[in-house]
Protein backbone atom coordinates (compact mmCIF):
# COMPACT_ATOMS: atom_id res chain seq x y z
CA UNK A 1 0.00 0.00 0.00
CA UNK A 2 1.30 3.48 -0.63
CA UNK A 3 2.16 5.49 2.63
CA UNK A 4 -0.47 7.98 3.75
CA UNK A 5 1.37 11.38 2.60
CA UNK A 6 0.49 15.21 2.08
CA UNK A 7 2.14 18.53 1.34
CA UNK A 8 1.52 21.64 3.39
CA UNK A 9 0.93 24.95 1.83
CA UNK A 10 1.07 27.89 4.60
CA UNK A 11 -2.56 28.56 4.64
CA UNK A 12 -4.57 28.78 7.77
CA UNK A 13 -7.24 26.75 6.17
CA UNK A 14 -8.71 23.98 7.78
CA UNK A 15 -8.58 20.61 6.61
CA UNK A 16 -11.76 18.39 5.39
CA UNK A 17 -12.49 14.78 5.04
CA UNK A 18 -15.33 12.98 3.48
CA UNK A 19 -17.63 11.32 5.74
CA UNK A 20 -17.14 7.89 4.48
CA UNK A 21 -13.31 7.75 5.84
CA UNK A 22 -15.12 6.54 8.72
CA UNK A 23 -16.62 3.91 7.53
CA UNK A 24 -13.38 2.14 6.68
CA UNK A 25 -11.87 2.51 9.69
CA UNK A 26 -12.41 0.93 13.20
CA UNK A 27 -13.44 1.85 16.54
CA UNK A 28 -10.60 0.52 17.73
CA UNK A 29 -8.42 2.94 16.21
CA UNK A 30 -10.42 6.00 17.99
CA UNK A 31 -7.22 7.41 19.53
CA UNK A 32 -5.77 8.34 16.34
CA UNK A 33 -8.77 9.26 14.40
CA UNK A 34 -8.49 11.83 17.85
CA UNK A 35 -5.05 13.09 16.67
CA UNK A 36 -6.38 13.05 13.09
CA UNK A 37 -8.97 16.01 14.05
CA UNK A 38 -7.16 18.54 16.12
CA UNK A 39 -4.80 18.16 12.35
CA UNK A 40 -8.01 18.84 10.58
CA UNK A 41 -8.61 21.99 12.82
CA UNK A 42 -5.37 23.17 13.45
CA UNK A 43 -3.16 22.58 10.13
CA UNK A 44 -2.21 24.08 7.21
CA UNK A 45 -3.73 22.83 3.79
CA UNK A 46 -3.42 19.68 2.24
CA UNK A 47 -2.54 20.03 -1.39
CA UNK A 48 -2.64 16.94 -1.80
CA UNK A 49 -3.48 13.69 -0.39
CA UNK A 50 -2.83 9.63 -1.29
CA UNK A 51 -4.16 6.99 0.99
CA UNK A 52 -4.79 3.01 0.48
CA UNK A 53 -8.42 3.91 1.37
CA UNK A 54 -10.12 4.16 -1.77
CA UNK A 55 -12.12 7.23 -1.76
CA UNK A 56 -10.01 9.17 0.70
CA UNK A 57 -9.38 12.44 -0.05
CA UNK A 58 -8.73 16.00 1.68
CA UNK A 59 -10.44 19.03 0.43
CA UNK A 60 -9.37 22.66 1.10
CA UNK A 61 -11.02 26.27 0.88
CA UNK A 62 -14.32 24.74 2.26
CA UNK A 63 -16.59 26.89 4.71
CA UNK A 64 -15.52 26.91 8.72
CA UNK A 65 -18.91 25.55 10.10
CA UNK A 66 -18.64 22.59 7.35
CA UNK A 67 -15.31 21.79 9.52
CA UNK A 68 -16.90 22.23 12.57
CA UNK A 69 -19.15 19.60 11.81
CA UNK A 70 -16.52 16.86 10.84
CA UNK A 71 -14.36 17.64 13.66
CA UNK A 72 -17.35 17.15 16.32
CA UNK A 73 -18.43 13.99 14.07
CA UNK A 74 -14.87 12.48 14.72
CA UNK A 75 -14.81 13.00 17.83
CA UNK A 76 -18.20 12.11 18.69
CA UNK A 77 -17.89 8.72 16.95
CA UNK A 78 -13.88 8.19 18.26
CA UNK A 79 -15.19 8.98 22.29
CA UNK A 80 -18.77 7.03 21.65
CA UNK A 81 -17.30 3.50 23.30
CA UNK A 82 -15.09 4.42 25.48
CA UNK A 83 -17.38 6.53 27.78
CA UNK A 84 -19.84 3.08 27.42
CA UNK A 85 -17.32 1.06 28.85
CA UNK A 86 -14.81 2.98 30.98
CA UNK A 87 -14.99 2.84 35.04
CA UNK A 88 -14.50 6.31 36.67
CA UNK A 89 -10.90 5.78 37.88
CA UNK A 90 -11.30 9.07 40.07
CA UNK A 91 -13.72 7.93 42.22
CA UNK A 92 -11.74 4.45 42.33
CA UNK A 93 -8.47 6.23 43.58
CA UNK A 94 -10.75 8.20 46.01
CA UNK A 95 -12.60 4.63 47.51
CA UNK A 96 -8.89 3.41 47.59
CA UNK A 97 -7.73 6.64 49.47
CA UNK A 98 -10.73 6.63 52.04
CA UNK A 99 -10.11 2.76 53.04
CA UNK A 100 -7.12 3.71 53.64
CA UNK A 101 -7.18 6.10 55.34
CA UNK A 102 -10.21 5.09 57.51
CA UNK A 103 -7.68 1.47 58.41
CA UNK A 104 -4.96 3.68 59.18
CA UNK A 105 -7.52 5.37 62.02
CA UNK A 106 -8.68 2.50 62.90
CA UNK A 107 -4.95 1.33 63.57
CA UNK A 108 -3.68 4.06 65.08
CA UNK A 109 -0.39 2.93 65.49
CA UNK A 110 1.44 4.54 62.71
CA UNK A 111 1.09 1.64 59.90
CA UNK A 112 -1.60 1.85 57.51
CA UNK A 113 -2.64 -0.79 54.53
CA UNK A 114 -0.78 1.55 52.04
CA UNK A 115 2.72 -0.43 52.28
CA UNK A 116 -0.04 -3.91 51.98
CA UNK A 117 -1.65 -2.69 48.76
CA UNK A 118 2.14 -2.35 46.90
CA UNK A 119 3.10 -5.41 48.26
CA UNK A 120 -0.06 -6.76 46.91
CA UNK A 121 0.52 -5.26 43.15
CA UNK A 122 3.70 -6.31 42.98
CA UNK A 123 2.94 -10.07 44.14
CA UNK A 124 0.09 -10.29 41.73
CA UNK A 125 2.58 -9.37 38.77
CA UNK A 126 5.13 -10.55 40.09
CA UNK A 127 5.25 -13.80 38.95
CA UNK A 128 5.65 -13.49 35.36
CA UNK A 129 7.91 -15.37 33.03
CA UNK A 130 9.70 -13.31 29.94
CA UNK A 131 10.92 -16.64 28.17
CA UNK A 132 6.78 -17.72 27.97
CA UNK A 133 5.22 -14.91 28.06
CA UNK A 134 3.60 -16.38 31.49
CA UNK A 135 2.44 -15.20 34.68
CA UNK A 136 1.75 -11.72 35.81
CA UNK A 137 -1.05 -10.13 37.47
CA UNK A 138 -3.52 -10.56 33.88
CA UNK A 139 -5.85 -13.20 35.26
CA UNK A 140 -5.09 -11.74 39.14
CA UNK A 141 -4.81 -15.58 39.60
CA UNK A 142 -3.46 -14.65 43.45
CA UNK A 143 -7.43 -15.16 44.36
CA UNK A 144 -7.10 -18.89 43.98
CA UNK A 145 -4.92 -21.74 44.92
CA UNK A 146 -1.69 -22.29 44.20
CA UNK A 147 -0.54 -18.77 44.31
CA UNK A 148 -2.89 -17.70 47.06
CA UNK A 149 -1.10 -20.64 49.45
CA UNK A 150 2.05 -19.83 48.49
CA UNK A 151 4.46 -18.29 51.31
CA UNK A 152 5.22 -15.23 49.68
CA UNK A 153 2.27 -14.00 49.94
CA UNK A 154 1.28 -14.55 53.51
CA UNK A 155 -0.63 -12.20 54.81
CA UNK A 156 -1.87 -10.89 51.35
CA UNK A 157 -5.41 -11.75 51.82
CA UNK A 158 -5.69 -9.05 54.23
CA UNK A 159 -5.47 -6.67 51.00
CA UNK A 160 -7.27 -8.66 49.22
CA UNK A 161 -10.11 -8.83 51.67
CA UNK A 162 -9.82 -5.07 52.11
CA UNK A 163 -10.62 -4.14 48.57
CA UNK A 164 -13.43 -6.68 48.15
CA UNK A 165 -16.71 -3.61 48.87
CA UNK A 166 -14.49 -1.70 46.33
CA UNK A 167 -14.61 -4.21 43.75
CA UNK A 168 -18.50 -4.46 44.52
CA UNK A 169 -18.91 -0.84 43.93
CA UNK A 170 -17.29 -0.89 40.47
CA UNK A 171 -17.98 -4.55 39.04
CA UNK A 172 -16.89 -3.29 35.83
CA UNK A 173 -13.05 -3.07 36.46
CA UNK A 174 -11.36 -6.20 36.90
CA UNK A 175 -9.64 -7.79 40.05
CA UNK A 176 -6.53 -7.68 38.26
CA UNK A 177 -6.85 -3.83 37.68
CA UNK A 178 -7.88 -3.07 41.66
CA UNK A 179 -5.23 -5.09 42.69
CA UNK A 180 -2.66 -3.41 40.27
CA UNK A 181 -4.14 0.52 40.94
CA UNK A 182 -4.60 -0.12 44.63
CA UNK A 183 -0.30 0.02 44.93
CA UNK A 184 0.08 2.54 42.32
CA UNK A 185 -2.72 5.25 44.27
CA UNK A 186 -1.11 3.77 47.51
CA UNK A 187 2.05 5.04 46.21
CA UNK A 188 1.29 8.36 44.62
CA UNK A 189 -0.56 9.09 47.78
CA UNK A 190 2.52 8.64 50.06
CA UNK A 191 3.79 11.17 48.07
CA UNK A 192 5.74 9.25 45.54
CA UNK A 193 5.97 9.74 41.73
CA UNK A 194 3.27 9.79 39.15
CA UNK A 195 2.88 6.12 37.93
CA UNK A 196 1.60 5.51 34.45
CA UNK A 197 -1.42 3.16 34.82
CA UNK A 198 -4.19 1.87 32.06
CA UNK A 199 -7.07 -0.49 32.70
CA UNK A 200 -7.39 -3.39 30.23
CA UNK A 201 -6.40 -6.60 32.90
CA UNK A 202 -9.12 -9.15 32.83
CA UNK A 203 -9.44 -12.18 35.25
CA UNK A 204 -9.38 -15.96 35.06
CA UNK A 205 -12.01 -18.06 36.51
CA UNK A 206 -9.37 -20.22 38.24
CA UNK A 207 -5.46 -20.76 38.86
CA UNK A 208 -4.92 -23.38 36.38
CA UNK A 209 -2.60 -21.56 34.29
CA UNK A 210 -0.86 -20.06 37.65
CA UNK A 211 3.03 -21.29 38.16
CA UNK A 212 3.10 -24.41 39.78
CA UNK A 213 5.78 -23.35 42.05
CA UNK A 214 6.38 -20.47 44.43
CA UNK A 215 8.73 -18.29 42.00
CA UNK A 216 8.21 -14.75 44.00
CA UNK A 217 12.10 -13.51 45.48
CA UNK A 218 12.75 -15.24 48.92
CA UNK A 219 14.53 -12.98 51.12
CA UNK A 220 17.33 -15.37 52.03
CA UNK A 221 18.87 -17.90 50.47
CA UNK A 222 21.85 -18.85 52.87
CA UNK A 223 24.13 -16.96 52.03
CA UNK A 224 25.11 -13.55 51.13
CA UNK A 225 26.47 -15.30 47.37
CA UNK A 226 23.44 -17.16 46.78
CA UNK A 227 20.85 -14.41 48.02
CA UNK A 228 22.81 -12.25 45.13
CA UNK A 229 22.10 -14.36 42.57
CA UNK A 230 18.64 -15.51 43.50
CA UNK A 231 17.41 -12.00 43.28
CA UNK A 232 18.95 -11.23 40.20
CA UNK A 233 17.67 -14.55 38.59
CA UNK A 234 14.16 -13.81 39.96
CA UNK A 235 14.34 -10.22 38.36
CA UNK A 236 16.10 -11.19 35.12
CA UNK A 237 13.42 -13.78 34.40
CA UNK A 238 10.84 -10.65 34.32
CA UNK A 239 12.95 -9.22 31.87
CA UNK A 240 14.22 -6.52 34.39
CA UNK A 241 18.30 -5.01 34.80
CA UNK A 242 20.21 -4.03 37.82
CA UNK A 243 19.02 -0.68 37.39
CA UNK A 244 15.37 -1.17 37.92
CA UNK A 245 15.96 -3.82 40.17
CA UNK A 246 17.48 -1.60 43.04
CA UNK A 247 14.70 1.21 42.19
CA UNK A 248 11.87 -1.48 42.25
CA UNK A 249 12.73 -2.44 46.08
CA UNK A 250 12.73 1.33 46.88
CA UNK A 251 9.23 0.45 47.68
CA UNK A 252 10.72 -1.07 50.83
CA UNK A 253 10.57 2.52 52.17
CA UNK A 254 6.92 1.78 53.33
CA UNK A 255 5.26 -1.02 55.06
CA UNK A 256 7.01 -3.69 57.28
CA UNK A 257 7.28 -6.91 58.03
CA UNK A 258 5.22 -8.86 60.75
CA UNK A 259 6.43 -12.43 62.20
CA UNK A 260 2.83 -13.77 61.89
CA UNK A 261 3.38 -13.65 57.70
CA UNK A 262 6.80 -13.29 56.53
CA UNK A 263 8.57 -14.39 60.11
CA UNK A 264 10.54 -11.23 60.06
CA UNK A 265 10.15 -8.23 62.15
CA UNK A 266 9.92 -4.40 61.58
CA UNK A 267 10.16 -1.26 58.97
CA UNK A 268 12.66 -0.24 56.80
CA UNK A 269 12.37 3.58 57.33
CA UNK A 270 10.90 5.27 60.26
CA UNK A 271 8.03 6.83 58.09
CA UNK A 272 6.77 3.64 56.78
CA UNK A 273 3.18 5.47 55.72
CA UNK A 274 5.43 8.00 53.16
CA UNK A 275 7.49 6.93 50.09
CA UNK A 276 10.38 8.49 49.68
CA UNK A 277 14.42 7.52 49.04
CA UNK A 278 14.98 7.33 52.91
CA UNK A 279 15.66 3.07 51.97
CA UNK A 280 18.90 3.86 50.18
CA UNK A 281 20.02 6.33 52.39
CA UNK A 282 19.29 4.12 55.48
CA UNK A 283 20.86 1.31 54.00
CA UNK A 284 24.60 3.79 53.19
CA UNK A 285 24.66 5.59 56.19
CA UNK A 286 23.68 3.35 59.30
CA UNK A 287 25.45 0.18 60.36
CA UNK A 288 23.82 -3.07 59.89
CA UNK A 289 24.39 -5.76 62.15
CA UNK A 290 22.99 -9.25 62.91
CA UNK A 291 19.73 -8.96 64.90
CA UNK A 292 20.18 -11.05 67.93
CA UNK A 293 17.28 -10.31 70.09
CA UNK A 294 13.68 -8.95 70.17
CA UNK A 295 11.90 -7.25 73.33
CA UNK A 296 14.40 -8.38 75.38
CA UNK A 297 14.85 -11.86 74.55
CA UNK A 298 16.98 -13.84 72.19
CA UNK A 299 15.35 -13.95 68.27
CA UNK A 300 14.31 -16.71 67.07
CA UNK A 301 13.09 -15.38 63.99
CA UNK A 302 14.91 -15.71 60.38
CA UNK A 303 18.14 -14.55 60.05
CA UNK A 304 17.64 -10.38 59.38
CA UNK A 305 19.75 -7.15 60.04
CA UNK A 306 18.90 -4.13 62.71
CA UNK A 307 19.91 -0.93 63.43
CA UNK A 308 21.81 0.61 66.08
CA UNK A 309 18.50 1.68 67.87
CA UNK A 310 17.05 -2.27 67.19
CA UNK A 311 13.85 -0.45 65.57
CA UNK A 312 14.62 -0.65 61.92
CA UNK A 313 15.46 -3.29 59.91
CA UNK A 314 16.66 -4.68 56.64
CA UNK A 315 16.58 -8.35 55.05
CA UNK A 316 19.49 -10.29 53.68
CA UNK A 317 18.50 -9.82 49.87
CA UNK A 318 18.37 -5.75 51.44
CA UNK A 319 21.67 -5.76 52.22
CA UNK A 320 22.72 -7.53 48.83
CA UNK A 321 22.23 -3.99 47.03
CA UNK A 322 25.29 -2.41 49.40
CA UNK A 323 27.67 -5.63 49.38
CA UNK A 324 27.56 -5.56 45.30
CA UNK A 325 29.14 -3.11 43.55
CA UNK A 326 26.78 -3.24 40.54
CA UNK A 327 23.79 -2.76 42.73
CA UNK A 328 25.30 -0.64 45.00
CA UNK A 329 26.36 2.54 42.89
CA UNK A 330 22.50 2.48 42.08
CA UNK A 331 21.94 2.61 45.86
CA UNK A 332 24.84 5.19 46.14
CA UNK A 333 22.79 7.29 42.75
CA UNK A 334 19.22 7.23 44.46
CA UNK A 335 20.17 7.91 47.85
CA UNK A 336 21.67 11.22 46.79
CA UNK A 337 19.20 12.39 44.06
CA UNK A 338 15.51 11.79 44.73
CA UNK A 339 14.14 13.11 41.83
CA UNK A 340 16.63 10.50 39.88
CA UNK A 341 15.27 7.58 41.63
CA UNK A 342 11.03 8.92 41.35
CA UNK A 343 11.69 8.75 37.36
CA UNK A 344 13.57 5.10 37.39
CA UNK A 345 10.78 4.03 39.81
CA UNK A 346 7.30 5.05 38.02
CA UNK A 347 9.15 3.86 35.08
CA UNK A 348 10.19 0.47 36.32
CA UNK A 349 6.94 0.24 38.75
CA UNK A 350 4.70 0.52 35.25
CA UNK A 351 6.58 -1.86 33.48
CA UNK A 352 6.13 -4.55 36.35
CA UNK A 353 2.29 -4.14 36.71
CA UNK A 354 2.12 -4.05 32.69
CA UNK A 355 3.70 -7.87 32.24
CA UNK A 356 1.71 -10.13 30.24
CA UNK A 357 -1.08 -7.75 30.14
CA UNK A 358 -2.24 -8.24 26.08
CA UNK A 359 -2.56 -4.19 26.00
CA UNK A 360 -3.04 -3.12 22.18
CA UNK A 361 -0.37 -1.99 20.58
CA UNK A 362 -0.09 1.84 20.40
CA UNK A 363 0.61 2.72 16.14
CA UNK A 364 1.25 6.11 14.99
CA UNK A 365 -1.80 8.66 14.64
CA UNK A 366 -1.95 8.47 11.16
CA UNK A 367 -1.50 4.37 10.70
CA UNK A 368 -5.32 3.92 10.30
CA UNK A 369 -4.79 0.33 9.76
Amino acid sequence: SPAFSYLLADDTSPWLCCAHLLSSVSLCYSNRINMFAHYARHSARAVKVTAPIAGLYLLHNQQQQQSADVSSFFFTVAHAKEESTTVDMAKVRASITDLIDADAEKRSDGTSLAGTFIRLAWHCSGTYTAADNSGGCQGARMRFDPEASMGANAGLGVARDALEPIKAQYPGLSYADLYTYAGVVAIEEAGGPTIPFRTGRTDAEDGSTSPTTDVLPDADKGSRAHTTQHVRDVFYRMGFNDQEIVALLGAHAMGRCHTDRSGFWGPWTNAETSFSNEYFRLLLEERWSPKMSHNGKPWTGPDQYEDSTGQLMMLPSDIVLISDPEFKKYVELYAKDEDKFYADFAKAFAKLLELGVPFPAIKPWYQFW
